[in-house]
């Protein structure tokens, strides 16, 4: 095989991989591909992730206690301090022409090997005084070994780095090419919808977020990326309802109300008017000849399974089969145990449908399933599986569906000829947000809770308290109660100070719970053994589960009554708030306590979750401050991210892309005119594989 390095190209292309741009090479190109840059074009689509102003830098000499300073100085010295109460700070000393000042990162001592003597660092903080002046960044960047006149006066780009590969080296690389590639971008938006807008071209919006002579412009280019990726997803969920209302004939059900209303009238409780509200949304997409595509949301205890049983005995009521899909094994059985007491009176039994049923069961249900006979079906993923087939499948349900794949949740949608699909999700997130992720889907809201259920007491304690919190905790299981207690990390790491699960499992156990039965719970325990672990603290052979996140969807155990949860800053109030719900489902009063000493700004993000369980106001916070990856979780395949906008705080920009889209539909349904060929060019490239799953939600 020939190893003669390629020729470059004569002339740059988008497409033109990136490894013929000067100053790239292989070597750097293997490490833009982590970061998904492998053409031209993906490198000036790889956005800034946040910018330092250096016009506001200030000389260090200037600083005073209690201001908010931007400086550059070069590193003179720098090292990791132990602190008596176990924590590591990373501190290095910055030098400019005016004079010193020590920087201090508590709880990083990892930057120890990120940041080298005669580094010039770019840092932005508090400055306070604790032995001399001392700044505590809350923005920096290492500009290595540049010279400080050249970065003063200058709005820096600050780009998504990987290991090897710096925001330092990405800039330089996207400086030298940026007026070489700017000039191959063609606009595809309409200059009717860049003036509706009121954005930018594409060329000039892409020159003002990699080089920006202000933040203003930064930021103004940023409203041009991010209106464009707020208006495809509009204009893909549109078009697809669109087709959904042209081809999407469904099963034409029939409200007997033979088995419904009996259910109702023998409830223990009454619905919600909510609750009420939602199943006539759903029966009238139900009855309707169109099949239904609906997205059920509600907070956490809020009722939903039962809307979903409801839905189920109206398919079964017509001689149909009904499936409800959960994320764990021990989570289904919860759920056919209760339905099977709800239902008994009516001479239905559930079937339970999962990956551990030994083989003779799993052909029993097989065939039963076969036969076509009215059946209501509870399982995990492995209703997806091949071997598992619907003869009438009329109703599907999905419960916390962004815990399945979509290949997973079309695949259940599949089973039948063109079973009615209701999606359902715990995380509450506000209706104009809901518009612009879900957009292709009819959405229903449970924004009430059950009567009856008592608030959930939530404090902070600072660790000063570590002792008085689990002689509580000791107090409650005293009084024939169950506690969680969870960590953020399965194992201690030497790059962090956080206590985790398996070393506190042994402190709690020897020592603040040496009487109690104490279980360990996290992910690297295999599936089989975690769900023994939960039914037993289910059936109260366990006093103190400790744990990580992998209880965050589990069980009800209506005997637990505290939820601890150390380091809280190192969750999301979204997640604080899944955890929380663990707890409050029984009779008793109720607690959840976050336990360790975090700074002042995440106290203020923390007193957010104190002071509420409403799970909408505590999305939209947790949306504001920690951006929708966190919220969300991974990307899932096929369906479109947002890599600039932010749906919540691009609100009104996501009004003006939903509206334009709408315009340009409605003049041009499938979008064949000649002005839309670009828009057509872009879904082909980006979309492709969206547009196949959209309508799997």
């Amino acid at each position: 095989m020939s190893t003669r390095k390629q020729a470059a190209p004569q002339r740059l292309f988008l497409d033109t991989p990136v490894t013929y741009l000067k100053g790239v090479g292989e070597y750097r190109a293997n490490l833009l591909r982590k970061l998904n840059v492998i053409t031209a074009g993906d490198l000036l689509y790889h956005i800034p992730h946040r910018y330092e102003d250096a016009s506001t830098v200030a000389p260090i000499a200037t600083l005073e206690p209690g201001m908010q300073g931007t400086v550059i100085g070069r590193v003179i010295s720098k090292g990791v301090l132990p602190t008596r109460k176990g924590l590591r700070i990373f501190q290095a000393v910055l030098r400019d022409q005016s004079g010193l000042i020590e920087v201090s990162w508590p709880g990083q001592p990892y930057l120890d090997r990120s940041i080298q003597k005669d580094d010039v660092l770019l840092v932005s903080g508090l400055v306070r005084f604790f032995h001399g002046r001392q700044l505590q960044p809350r923005e920096f960047i290492n500009l290595g070994s540049e010279e400080t006149g050249d970065m003063r006066g200058r709005v820096l780009s600050v780009y998504p780095a990987t290991e090897g590969l710096s925001a330092k080296v990405i800039r330089g690389i996207i400086e030298q090419h940026l007026d070489t590639i700017l000039p191959v971008v063609n606009e595809y938006l309409t200059p009717d919808v860049l003036e509706g807008a009121g954005v930018p071209g594409i060329r000039d919006a892409l020159r003002m977020v990699h080089r920006p002579a202000s933040l203003a412009e930064a930021m103004q280019g940023r409203s041009r990326l991010a209106f464009e990726e707020l208006f495809f997803v509009h204009l893909l969920h549109q078009r697809a309802k669109s087709l959904a209302r042209e081809t999407r004939r469904g099963i034409s059900f029939t409200n007997r109300r033979t088995l419904t209303t009996p259910l109702r009238e023998s409830l223990p409780y009454e619905l919600t008017g909510a609750q009420v509200r939602t199943l006539r949304e759903i029966f009238a997409d139900m009855c309707s000849d169109r099949r239904m595509h609906r997205l059920l949301q509600g907070d956490v205890g809020s009722g939903k399974t039962i809307v979903a049983l409801f839905a189920a005995l109206l398919a079964i009521e017509n001689g149909y089969q009904a499936a409800i899909m959960v994320p764990t094994e021990l989570l289904a059985e919860q759920h056919v145990l209760t339905m099977t007491k709800l239902l008994a009176p009516f001479g239905i039994a559930p079937v339970l449908l999962t990956g551990s049923l030994p083989a003779k069961e799993r052909r029993r249900i097989a065939a039963l399933l076969a036969a076509g006979e009215p059946t209501l079906v509870i399982g995990t993923h492995a209703l997806v599986q091949q071997a598992t087939a619907f003869a009438k499948l009329g109703f599907v349900a999905i419960d916390e569906q962004h815990r399945f794949g979509v290949e997973q949740r079309k695949a259940l949608a599949a089973k039948g000829e063109m079973p009615d699909v209701l999606l359902m999700t715990a995380t509450p997130i506000p209706r104009s947000l809901a518009l612009t992720l879900y957009g292709d889907l009819d959405l229903s809201l449970i924004d009430e809770r059950p009567p009856g259920r008592q608030p959930i007491t939530t404090g902070m304690r600072r660790e000063s308290a570590r002792t008085k919190v689990f002689a509580f905790i000791e107090a409650q299981v005293a009084e024939g109660r169950q506690a969680y207690v969870v960590y953020p990390v399965i194992e201690e790491s030497e790059k962090t100070d956080l206590k985790a699960a398996t070393t506190m499992f042994e402190l709690l156990s020897t020592g603040y719970f040496p009487g109690r039965h104490v279980a360990l719970l996290h992910g690297r325990i295999p599936a089989d053994e975690r769900d023994d672990i939960m039914r037993r603290f289910r059936d109260g052979q366990v006093d103190v589960l400790v744990a990580t996140t992998v209880i965050e969807v589990g069980i009800d155990v209506p005997n637990a009554s505290v939820m601890l949860i150390e380091h809280p800053e190192r969750f999301g109030l979204s997640q604080l708030h899944q955890l929380r719900g663990r707890v409050g489902r029984g009779a008793a009063q109720s607690f959840c306590i976050l336990l360790g000493d975090v700074s002042p700004e995440a106290g203020e993000r923390l007193k957010i979750f104190c002071d509420t369980e409403d799970g909408f106001e505590i999305a939209r916070a947790d949306l504001q401050m920690r951006g929708m990856g966190d919220l969300f979780g991974e990307r899932q395949s096929g369906v479109p991210t947002f890599r600039v906008a932010d749906p919540l705080r691009d609100e009104e920009l996501s009004e003006r892309a939903r509206a334009a889209a709408e315009r340009i539909l409605a003049s041009d349904a499938d979008l064949t005119q000649a002005a839309h060929a670009g828009l057509r060019r872009v879904i082909g490239e980006r979309y492709a594989r969206s547009m196949e799953l959209f309508r799997v939600g």
